[in-house]
């Protein structure tokens, strides 16, 4: 049986990209695929992006010989109906219409609940930023196979400013917080969404590059009190990627099990690949 395969769509447009590339060596796309591909060694990704023209799968391949669809996040905001956002809209609804299993982190969750016909908004709670806390199992989410072996409550990775308003019919949530949704499931044509508001594929390192792109936005809206302490948020974050144990950090930002124990912080894309991808690939042969 050949190995699964996942198509990852980059969210972000060049310009984000580059910046990305310049903070920690990889853009979006390419470190989800890495991410992926520790969890599945074996498995074969390919990578577009929208965001940047017209999106085009590798010469004789079509969405429905993939295994998997997984959406990163975006520096983008779904309700600019430009380009960038249209043509990755597009691409979802595409992979609802082939049926391939399909899963999205942050920007990801909102681009398939805007496909399949639910809205999104700036969120009134403000930006959530660094780790997502306190975010909760729903009744549904304690016995999804999305969130098996995950703690009952958990911090996850997060940046973002905008929330889920209204879900597409028939979707269920799964785990929120005071901030909004942060996980939600449903189906739309022939395709199933697992997707998160936070980034389980994120380590400590994407959080810090993350605070630095965004910099003084980030003062601006009083998440730091300014520059200075913003980049010793980095530098401590960056330490954390070096030494993930470190007891006073760990301490200092509140970090449990599902942070510091990779297996768990990666725990909602390994079940999604065991759940979803690896079974399809077996039915495909």
């Amino acid at each position: 049986m050949a190995a699964p395969r996942i198509l990852v769509v980059d969210g972000n447009v060049a310009a984000i990209r580059a910046r990305q590339v310049a903070l920690v060596g990889y853009d979006s796309g390419t470190g989800y695929a890495r991410v992926l591909r520790r969890l599945l060694p074996e498995v074969a990704c390919d990578l577009i992006r929208p965001a940047d023209g017209p999106a085009a799968l590798a010469p004789g391949v079509q969405l429905a010989d993939y295994d998997g669809v997984t959406v990163t996040g975006s520096a983008l905001n779904i309700y600019n109906r430009d380009g960038a956002v249209l043509r990755q809209v597009e691409v979802a609804q595409a992979v609802f219409a082939a049926g391939v299993p399909f899963f999205g982190s942050c920007w990801g969750l909102q681009l398939a609940v805007t496909a399949a016909g639910g809205t999104v908004c700036a969120n009134p709670r403000g930006r959530e930023f660094g780790f997502a806390r306190r975010i909760r199992l729903t009744e549904a989410g304690r016995s999804h196979p999305l969130y098996a072996g995950k703690p009952e409550v958990f911090e996850a990775p997060t940046i973002h400013r905008d929330e889920v308003a209204t879900l597409p019919a028939g979707a269920t949530v799964l785990a929120e917080n005071e901030m909004g949704v942060q996980a939600a499931v449903f189906t739309h044509g022939r395709g199933t969404f697992w997707g998160v508001q936070y980034h389980p594929e994120y380590d400590y390192a994407d959080i810090a590059a993350a605070a630095l792109r965004y910099g003084t936005a980030l003062v601006d809206e009083g998440l730091f009190a300014d520059l200075v302490a913003l980049e010793a948020y980095a530098a401590e974050l960056k330490r954390l990627q070096q030494q993930p144990a470190d007891p006073p950090l760990v301490w200092k930002h509140g970090l449990g099990p599902a942070m510091t124990d990779e297996s768990l912080r990666l725990r909602e894309l390994a079940n999604w690949i065991g759940q979803q991808v690896v079974p399809r690939r077996g039915r495909r042969g």
